[in-house]
């Protein structure tokens, strides 16, 4: 045992050391100390927090919402918080873990709190993978409701990336499970239910994967969310005014703790055409901590980082144009029928390192690009290249049940139309 907690040390005092060390021998003791301490964590210590409160009676009125990397309620969570917490009675909490900040110790302590509050809650909102709450033995009278952080199914994720690059393999995930304990996935359609089953490990459970929508989408039927939008974006980047805005939004490349931005994109080669009817707005994925410099002669002219200033919900309404990637933003945007490109001058490697559900040419609704010179000429173009039946058939296809009505939906599945009637405020009493 001695020589196991000398290991486990090691692992966790100097991680360069050992991530150095990359013989075969090298890796598998590292991978062997990794794993144990791993078990002590997610089958010992996390459990006991939670074993700790579940003699106590569960409180019919708790609800959680756990967010395992920012530090802010997502707008995943947005439209279904506010409603529980304006219109209804429930005791709602907040967990933020910190996942990917801070000291390991802290995270520890935070998942140990959540826990320990989870144990007498009646809802449980998840919105990620959590390996947190897969731990557990979770008391029956407790549901665990996965939200999702997406729609559609673009690039794999889950168990669906098991012994790829991106992923861990097969084996450790089902050791340390991350999709444990639900009792329903939230999806924005019933063509991608087969996916989800795949990621989370449900096959044979697709019936708790309900294709009622996904919440934050209700936001894109606002017209007063959309006219906010559009006077926010004047306020921040005047120049907008009078000019259409294209929208650059890729996703992360590599892992979570690493993650890089597209790096062969490239303004100026979309200036030389473009900028006298457009302004360009780009917004980098928010695990990206290191974003590309823009080219000091058109900044504050044609193009303008709005990665902090406005979120993707307020991007995609103001946009008239799209260039993503891999990004499943492309399935909300689609909700909007307005031009998409593709610009994937990456593919063989993205497809290597983490793979797609779909064949990645016959699934994107627009053109897929290599080059910033193809960009800038099919934009150029736009009018006459724009086919709009071919973002409808997308959005039937993966977005049918983003109609407006998700919450509503969701809140009715989740509590039942007698509990929410029952728990309904007084008009007196909302906030």
């Amino acid at each position: 045992m001695g020589k196991v907690k000398d290991v486990l040390k090691k692992a966790h005092v100097n991680d360069l050391y050992w991530g150095v060390m990359t013989t075969p021998t090298m890796r598998a003791v590292r991978h062997t100390a990794h794993m144990a301490a791993k078990d002590h964590l997610f089958n010992k210590v996390l459990p006991a927090a939670y074993n700790s409160k579940v003699n106590e009676p569960v409180d019919e009125r708790k609800v959680i919402f756990v967010e395992d990397r920012i530090n802010r309620l997502s707008s995943s969570y947005q439209l279904i918080f506010h409603e529980l917490k304006k219109h209804y009675d429930f005791d709602i909490h907040v967990h933020y873990l910190n996942e990917i900040g801070g000291s390991r110790r802290d995270y520890i302590r935070r998942c140990k709190k959540l826990l320990r509050d989870a144990a007498t809650a009646k809802y449980i909102f998840l919105n990620d993978a959590s390996n947190v709450i897969s731990c557990i033995d979770k008391r029956p009278e407790t549901k665990v409701i996965q939200l999702w952080h997406a729609c559609g199914a673009f690039k794999r994720f889950g168990l669906s990336t098991a012994d790829s690059i991106f992923g861990l393999n097969a084996e450790d995930t089902r050791r340390h499970p991350f999709y444990r304990n639900l009792d329903y996935v939230t999806v924005s359609s019933p063509e991608v239910v087969w996916a989800y089953a795949e990621a989370m490990d449900l096959k044979g459970h697709e019936d708790i994967i309900r294709p009622v929508g996904v919440s934050r989408t209700d936001i894109f039927y606002s017209e007063r969310f959309i006219r906010r939008a559009k006077e926010h974006l004047y306020e921040l980047f005047p120049a907008a005014e009078g000019k259409k805005v294209i929208l650059f939004a890729p996703t992360f490349r590599g892992r979570v703790s690493a993650a890089e931005t597209a790096t062969a994109f490239d303004p100026a080669v979309l200036a030389e055409t473009l900028k006298e009817d457009y302004v360009l707005l780009t917004k980098h994925h928010p695990y990206v901590r290191q974003r590309p410099a823009l080219p000091e002669d058109l900044k504050d002219s044609f193009v303008f980082d709005a990665t902090e200033a406005m979120t993707i919900e307020e991007l995609l309404c103001v946009s008239d144009i799209c260039i993503s990637d891999y990004s499943s933003l492309i399935y909300e945007y689609s909700l909007f029928r307005r031009p998409m490109l593709f610009f994937a001058y990456d593919l063989e490697d993205y497809f290597d390192w983490r793979g797609f559900y779909y064949n990645y040419d016959d699934l994107t609704p627009g053109p897929v690009l290599r080059t910033n010179e193809e960009l800038a000429d099919w934009i150029a173009h736009v009018d006459e290249r724009f086919d709009p039946q071919v973002v409808d058939e997308f959005r039937e296809r993966f977005m049918s049940a983003c109609d407006g009505h998700a919450t509503r939906r969701i809140l009715e599945m989740v509590f039942g139309k007698e509990e929410l009637r029952q728990r309904r405020k007084r008009a007196g009493d909302r906030q």
